[in-house]
């Protein structure tokens, strides 16, 4: 849930995650390049985190009383930025500055430039370790909120993820909600075939987690598991596997051979905006 959003109808789930896309192609489009397939596939994820589950205050994104979005991988900052945008914690003007010198949109998310960008991502595997520390430094002062972290399917290769694992586990933090990209792409390959994870919510479900898998695609599947998450009243961390679409949402970047760093040549930008648009949810 969210607090002091833009009076009257609300846009639905659905457009929301439109316009995330939306926006983050638009940024692409301002410096022909960014890591738009993973925003593209990550964004009904985001929708969900932002405007169904999460409490915050646009006007005050350092409300004590907020929930915290930890964005592990600090490549995805253009998805994140999109979210903010579409949150109005960000002005939408500064869409148009996105990677430019000065602006606080840069191309990797560094928290002391962005308003809402709670961590510096970026040496990946990092993220649930803070989160950790963020869970249990909340429930020592009694606080309600949760700690989100946003990770990749690629992150599951590092040790520092496992180790933080265990230690929520151990120290019970029903307070922290992991959510895994599983877009079965990292720079070397796919994820299943340089290092695989699978039977990646078993693995979690060992470390004493409550874990749940869904399409990270079908916003009705991803807000019933938010909801489990949240309400689950076991003494356990929570994780929520998302698989996910790399570029869902325009069809021709689906098609193409999918790699880490989706290639969008320079006449191919005004396309991909006009074929999403295309399915725009009415």
């Amino acid at each position: 849930m969210t607090t002091n959003l833009t009076h009257g109808a609300k846009p639905s789930l659905a457009e929301r995650a439109w316009n995330i896309r939306h926006k983050s192609l638009r940024m692409g489009a301002v410096q022909k390049q960014g890591y738009v397939g993973q925003a593209l596939g990550v964004s009904d994820v985001l929708a969900v985190s932002y405007f169904h589950a999460m409490t915050f205050r646009p006007e005050d994104p350092e409300w004590e009383g907020r929930d915290r979005f930890l964005l592990s991988i600090g490549h995805y900052a253009i998805a994140l930025y999109a979210a903010l945008l579409e949150a109005e914690i960000l002005p939408e003007y500064e869409l148009e500055t996105y990677g430019t010198d000065d602006s606080r949109l840069p191309m990797s998310g560094m928290a002391s430039y962005t308003p809402g960008m709670e961590i510096t991502g970026g040496s990946l595997g990092h993220g649930l370790g803070i989160g950790v520390g963020m869970a249990l430094g909340l429930k020592r002062k009694r606080s309600d909120s949760f700690v989100y972290n946003l990770m990749s399917d690629g992150e599951l290769n590092e040790g520092s993820t496992w180790e933080a694992a265990m230690s929520a586990a151990h120290h019970k933090l029903n307070n922290l909600i992991c959510l895994v990209d599983f877009n079965n792409q990292q720079a070397d390959g796919k994820s299943t075939e340089t290092l695989s994870s699978e039977p990646v919510d078993g693995k979690f479900e060992a470390f004493g987690w409550y874990t749940q898998r869904v399409d990270g695609n079908d916003i009705d599947a991803l807000v019933k598991a938010f909801n489990n998450a949240r309400h689950y009243d076991g003494a356990k961390p929570r994780a929520i596997i998302c698989d996910t679409k790399m570029c869902k949402g325009v069809p021709f970047l689906e098609a193409r051979e999918i790699t880490h760093f989706v290639r969008v040549d320079e006449e191919e930008w005004d396309l991909a905006l006009s074929v999403l648009e295309e399915g725009k949810p009415s």
